[in-house]
């Protein structure tokens, strides 16, 4: 079964369109307009092993705020709808990973039920032309869109660069780790008999 989304999504403030293949083989072709951000989804598609194409064009003009947030709306969108009734799946995932002097924690659950929990010490305003207060922002809206339980740990490490690179890539190796089958679950895994709106 094919794995796949595409989302298009206009309002006043972002165009955007977003292809994603859940099973695919990490290649990325995103254009958001903030390099930085560019940077973290790719890294995202890369080490999640997930196919993405992103197109957007957003007020940049006024800042980057709607460009993150709405891009981690569709984002969100395009993994539930992926996703689909979620059978067969392993529901939860969760890695630790570590980049240089930084570590970070994911665990996800894909329970049908939104809820963020993001801890981090960033200490730069901006990393490239991206405020950091956005990096909150992106997961609450994945979170949020894709009805998934997200916990997001900064642990240890100084580098703003490295801290936020190692959040979208353990974010994508934990989301493959709960997207992934285990043939030994029967319909979906969960004693409601469902994970679509728990």
């Amino acid at each position: 079964m094919d794995r796949m989304a595409k989302i298009a999504r206009k309002t006043d403030e972002t165009d955007i369109t977003l292809e994603l293949n859940l099973d695919g083989k990490g290649e990325a072709d995103v254009n958001t307009g903030i390099g930085f951000f560019d940077h973290m989804l790719k890294s995202f598609a890369k080490h999640g092993f997930f196919d993405l194409k992103l197109s957007v064009v957003g007020d940049l003009y006024v800042d980057a705020h709607h460009t993150v947030e709405d891009t981690g709306i569709v984002l969100g969108q395009a993994i539930k709808k992926a996703l689909g009734n979620k059978e067969g799946i392993k529901r939860y995932g969760s890695f630790l990973l570590p980049m240089d002097e930084t570590l970070v924690m994911c665990a996800i659950d894909l329970s049908g039920r939104p809820y963020l929990n993001y801890q981090a010490d960033l200490t730069a305003e901006r990393i490239g032309y991206m405020d950091s207060e956005l990096v909150k922002e992106f997961f609450y809206a994945i979170s949020y869109s894709a009805g998934m339980n997200l916990h997001i740990k900064h642990m240890d490490g100084t580098n703003n660069h490295h801290i936020v690179e190692a959040m979208f890539k353990a974010f994508a190796k934990a989301l493959d780790v709960a997207t992934s089958y285990d043939e030994r679950i029967q319909g979906v895994l969960s004693t409601k008999g469902t994970i679509s709106d728990e």
